[in-house]
């Protein structure tokens, strides 16, 4: 099943495949008729015990028996799908019943119920109430394992030649493993293209965030297509720079301001907090390089005998955190902070906080994904001002665009 993203569909308008609204409505259709293909599949494997490929292991005397077209009516229009059979007649769907013909609604009801991370307890309510299905966790958990073909192929669709900007960042999570519970960390990348349109470029489960991961996840970027990248927004994360120069060794790096207030602030007292921070955003907030030394001078005078490890974060960071102003106004908003990356991330906390421990890694991204795709949909705007960040960008990377 071709899973179809933006970047995709701008490239088959670009080679005239998609001519019209039409065009479209025949691309959803045949991919929301594979969907539901791939959950009856899900259904009866569940019934019969046992997948396609695992018949060696059945315990049951009944078995696959081939497949019958059906006749549906969808929002995408009419479509036809394949109904798989059992030998003994006792399969039962439920996700398109027998004598169901219509299926306007089911995109919207099923796996959009486990995208906005409700449990399968809520899930089993839903599907009573409203189509009069009893659902077992087993059969829900049946259907959710259909989209991992979709979630691999996404994972490693070919992507853009060069991004203009890139946020890397991770999230962490508790997650059941051989019997414990253990932290792990969901690494995520943003980027946005020359044309200026932000899309998740993947999703990685690994163990605790370090550079070695990053490194493999950058190296990964590299092999799907992604010749350069030329500014990257990180964390202080050690090792981070290492890991993205070995594969792109021309890239800027910002470490982000907002994770860098964050964790110099960690060791203000309260009564201070506010003045030291408005202090602070003198520093950042500054028109150029020279003028934010001076602020932060000013601030080591005023608050060094204090909070000498706040200031000291600083200057031992500032390589890293001095990059925006190299750039104008323009640019730097874009790059000093992971706004785009720190809204995503809100929004995948607001769908897994039902969740406070998942039964695996394969659950956890199932969930992030769907929710990904939910919220990426909303993604159909270029980036703010991007013809006169582009040009700007076209002469302080000149030759690389």
């Amino acid at each position: 099943m071709n899973l179809i993203d933006k970047k995709k569909v701008r490239e088959m308008m670009k080679e005239g495949k998609l001519k019209d609204v039409n065009d479209i409505q025949d691309l959803l259709k045949e991919q929301f008729g594979e969907l539901i293909e791939e959950m009856l599949e899900g259904e009866l494997d569940h019934e019969l015990g046992y997948s396609k490929y695992d018949y060696r292991e059945k315990e049951t005397t009944n078995s696959r028996n081939g497949k019958r077209e059906k006749q549906l009516k969808s929002n995408y229009g009419n479509l036809e799908i394949e109904v798989p059979r059992d030998r003994e007649g006792e399969f039962e769907p439920q996700v398109v019943k027998k004598n169901q013909r219509d299926v306007s609604s089911i995109d919207d009801q099923v796996l959009s119920m486990y995208a906005k991370g409700m449990t399968v307890r809520d899930i089993q309510t839903h599907l009573q109430e409203l189509y009069g299905v009893d659902a077992s966790p087993t059969l829900i958990s049946g259907i959710t394992d259909k989209i991992v073909p979709l979630i691999k192929e996404w994972q490693n669709r070919p992507l853009s030649r060069i991004y203009a900007h890139v946020v890397m960042d991770a999230v962490h999570y508790k997650v059941r493993q051989d019997g414990r519970i253990v932290n792990k960390a969901a690494y995520m990348a943003i980027g946005i293209d020359l044309d200026g349109m932000k899309d998740v470029l993947g999703i990685w489960i690994g163990e605790n965030e370090s550079s070695k991961y990053w490194l493999k996840i950058i190296n990964e970027l590299k092999n799907r297509g992604v010749e350069d990248i030329l500014i990257v927004s990180i964390d202080g994360l050690k090792g981070f720079e290492d890991a993205i120069h070995a594969v792109y060794p021309q890239t800027e790096i910002q470490s982000c301001i907002i994770h860098q207030i964050r964790n110099s602030t960690r060791y203000i007292s309260y009564k201070d907090r506010k003045e030291f921070c408005s202090d602070l955003k003198n520093v950042y907030r500054a028109p150029t390089e020279e003028v934010a030394l001076i602020e932060l001078d000013k601030l080591e005078e005023k608050w060094g005998d204090k909070y000498e490890i706040s200031i000291r974060s600083w200057r031992n960071n500032w390589d890293k955190l001095s990059v925006m102003f190299k750039y104008p106004e323009e640019v730097r908003k874009l790059i000093y902070t992971n706004n785009s990356m720190e809204s995503y991330n809100r929004q995948l906390r607001k769908v897994t906080k039902s969740k406070s421990i998942f039964p695996t890694d394969e659950s956890l991204l199932k969930m992030l994904y769907l929710a990904t795709m939910d919220i990426t949909k909303k993604w159909t705007m270029r980036t703010k001002n991007w013809a006169q960040i582009l040009g700007q960008l076209s002469i302080y990377f000149e030759g690389r665009i």
